[in-house]
């Protein structure tokens, strides 16, 4: 009598092999979703229940193409089988509905995954080694934002303003209850926050600091009498003489924690004693939903071998920790900023 397994009593060591498997074949289904996604096998599925055959008729692929990623994406989760009829599962509906998930699907598909292949060499180097194969011999991927291939600079611009503009309306609340006469955005990227300050505040002058590259980009199609631009680089240039406020969003998780003391350190030397800095990051230990944290270890990695090499995502924790090895202290903490759990850090000399 032939010996069968079963799968009633499935031992703690076959579970590891079948999760160790998803990770082995992970770029593999990461592919597989992305074809379904192009061949529009997935939003075809969302409103229509369908079998092999009405799916090839549909989406005009091949029995080959359909029956190949409908195994795949039955294994994954991602489509669910009853009888001779396929139909999308929740997860499926994350990918066509949810705005956070197309912004880092796309994210990670055209601006990470590529240069994936080179984390563990970045990481030996501490250069962003993955991005090279894209952008030759620039230092960081900010010094090369302007120049790099359309759909890449698309979803890297996407993926960064989808989490911090959402936060603006809340931050500058908070930011003007002191009524400050002038705001200092350093790391201003195209200038969303800047055209954001302008509106809030009729009499608030608003200075832009960023890499001259950036600031030339941003000088294009931003006009206004009270902007103010700043080329800096933060790490190797003289701050400007600072006073009011000081803003950074997502900014100083771009830097390694030697040059975020250093970064904070200059702004202190450049600002009168009353300037008020502000701090607006996603930290890693403040976190409600696991997808969220899970979201942002990960996007260390983006750093490691597509960014500079040198960053992450900080927790709450660290980070004070270089504001105070920084000869600055915490003044009040503003929490839950936002929809994506960001926190606000109200920093004083």
């Amino acid at each position: 009598m032939k010996y069968r397994r079963l799968k009633r009593h499935i031992s703690p060591q076959v579970k590891a092999l079948a999760d160790a498997q998803k990770i082995a074949f992970a770029p593999m289904t990461f592919q597989a979703v992305n074809a379904m996604l192009k061949f529009g096998i997935l939003e075809f599925l969302e409103e229509n229940p369908s079998t092999v055959e009405e799916i090839i008729d549909n989406c005009n692929v091949s029995k080959y193409t359909a029956e190949t990623l409908l195994e795949v994406g039955c294994c994954c989760g991602i489509v669910l089988k009853s009888g001779d009829r396929f139909v999308n599962s929740l997860v499926a509906s994350a990918f066509l509905k949810n705005e956070m998930t197309k912004v880092n699907f796309n994210f990670v598909k055209d601006v990470c995954y590529l240069g994936a292949s080179e984390l563990a060499n970045s990481f030996e180097a501490a250069e962003p080694l993955g991005c090279r194969k894209f952008i030759g011999d620039y230092e960081t991927i900010y010094n090369a934002l302007q120049f790099l291939p359309d759909e890449m600079k698309k979803s890297w611009f996407g993926f960064d303003h989808f989490y911090s503009d959402r936060c603006f309306e809340e931050v500058l609340k908070i930011i003007f209850e002191n009524k400050p006469n002038q705001i200092f955005d350093i790391g201003g990227n195209i200038g969303k926050f800047e055209r954001a300050c302008l509106e809030f505040d009729k009499d608030c002058i608003v200075n832009m600091v960023d890499l001259p590259e950036n600031i030339d980009e941003a000088k294009k199609h931003l006009h206004n009498e009270r902007l103010k631009f700043h080329g800096v680089d933060v790490l190797n240039s003289d701050m400007p003489k600072i006073s009011g406020a000081v803003f950074m969003s997502q900014f100083l998780d771009c830097f390694s924690e030697e040059q975020i003391i250093h970064i904070l350190t200059n702004i202190k030397k450049s600002m009168t004693s009353d300037t008020k800095i502000f701090i607006l990051e996603p930290f890693t230990d403040k976190q409600f939903f696991d997808g969220a944290r899970y979201s942002l270890v990960h996007i260390s990695l983006y750093f490691t071998c597509m960014a500079n090499g040198k960053s992450k995502m900080y927790s709450e924790k660290r980070m004070l920790e270089l504001v105070e090895k920084a000869g600055l202290k915490l003044h009040k903490k503003h929490e839950d900023i936002g929809i994506h759990d960001y926190t606000l850090l109200e920093i004083n000399a």
